[in-house]
């Protein structure tokens, strides 16, 4: 049956989704606060709005009356779902679980206290003098977070007392929303740190997809490798603590959730540490738009949405991808309105085994993800080698305002 969605956020996730909807025959409103966002060039409707702006995001509900609402971003006014699913409409995965998602706070101490996972240690702060608490309370170093953030804004480790006021600025400056608080939690001694893509559906089954590695830098992801190589009773732990968390948030579809590994070592079991949680899909997942399952993050969400059934997540092949930026030293976006030119397509298209994909975001700013360059190999295929692959086709495009 053909549902009307209104996608809540139109970035380079939300565009894949609209595709992956489409394909299923589905008419998507795509909304975002910036016009010609990546979205809202492949859905057949748009809007454009401030999506904290309650009233407003209630006059798009009413215009449209669509079936089903999928929030892709942090900076919604969320409380205002309850309303929209009372009324009969589907919340993606439910007006619940996207409401507690968007707030750290809330996703954390569910996990922690109601689900007693294993986190980091942790506290809040809504002032500098609360954060400077919290440093003494947690230790040094410690990781600063805003408590309603994306893609790494906003993060910032502490490693002395100078870096606390610091910290608290780049936390505040990095948050999305209205919501001036941040969360500071231990560094963990971790070996290194996975997305487990998640899928829960209307028939009651959980299926996991192969766990992605992946690298940060400035608190957004560099590169990310599926599969990525894990002790297997590691991964039964991970996908125990990821099923119990998306059950108790309820709802359907892909969920993107992070998690901290120790190895074991001299005997002694290791470690999973309950990290975050998306309930959408990750940028991190990517690497599947290489076809390193039979479907893709994107198909997998909107198969879940739509309660179309899934069988099983088969893994094809390993992949890997690399971010393409705009450069650090390319103007500010306000000077530079039009689309970005981007140099370097035809010699990467000739590195065999590679692919890459073209956000079409409308402005640059430093460091903006503008595309995302994919490698591809055989099961078996060494990891480093194709996130090599992929670092290669990303240093060869170049984007140009």
């Amino acid at each position: 049956m053909r549902k009307k969605i209104v996608l809540l956020g139109s970035g380079e996730l939300g565009k894949e989704l609209v595709i992956a909807l489409q394909r299923l025959g589905q008419h998507v409103i795509a909304v975002d606060a910036y016009a010609n966002a990546p979205a809202m060039q492949v859905a057949q409707e748009c809007e454009v709005i401030n999506m904290l702006d309650g009233d407003a995001l209630d006059a798009i509900v009413a215009k449209h009356q669509p079936d089903i609402i999928i929030p892709e971003v942090e900076s919604i006014r969320t409380e205002r779902f309850y309303a929209y699913e009372e009324q009969g409409i589907q919340v993606v995965p439910s007006a619940r679980a996207a409401h507690f998602t968007m707030n750290r706070r809330a996703i954390r101490d569910l996990a922690a206290q109601e689900l007693d996972l294993k986190t980091a240690p942790y506290r809040y702060a809504r002032s500098l003098e609360q954060l400077t608490e919290g440093v003494e309370a947690v230790g040094m170093p410690c990781v600063v977070k805003p408590l309603m953030s994306s893609s790494g804004k906003g993060q910032s480790v502490i490693r002395s007392a100078a870096d606390v006021h610091k910290a608290w600025e780049y936390g505040l400056d990095g948050s999305r929303g209205d919501l001036e608080e941040v969360i500071v939690e231990s560094f963990i001694d971790f070996d290194y740190e996975i997305t487990l893509l998640t899928l829960t559906q209307a028939n009651g089954q959980t299926l996991f997809c192969p766990p992605i590695g992946h690298r940060q830098e400035r608190g957004d992801y560099q590169e990310s490798w599926q599969p990525a190589a894990m002790a297997p009773e590691l991964l039964l732990e991970a996908q125990h603590m990821a099923g119990a968390v998306t059950a108790s948030l309820g709802g359907n579809g892909i969920w993107g959730v992070e998690f901290f590994i120790k190895n074991g070592q001299d005997g002694q079991p290791g470690t999973v540490y309950f990290s975050e949680l998306s309930p959408r899909p990750h940028d991190t997942g990517m690497v599947t738009l290489g076809r390193t399952q039979n479907f893709s993050e994107f198909e997998l969400h909107a198969r879940a949405v739509l309660g179309i059934p899934v069988v099983e997540i088969e893994h094809l092949r390993n992949g890997a991808s690399a971010v393409i930026l705009a450069p650090e030293t390319v103007a500010a976006e306000s000077a530079h309105p039009g689309f970005p030119v981007f140099t370097g397509l035809a010699e990467a298209a000739g590195i065999p085994c590679t692919d890459f994909r073209l956000f079409s975001k409308p402005t640059v700013r430093p460091y903006r993800r503008m595309a995302v360059a994919l490698a591809f190999g055989e099961k078996g295929s060494d990891g480093s080698d194709l996130v090599s692959q992929a670092q290669r086709v990303s240093a060869i495009i170049q984007v140009k305002a």
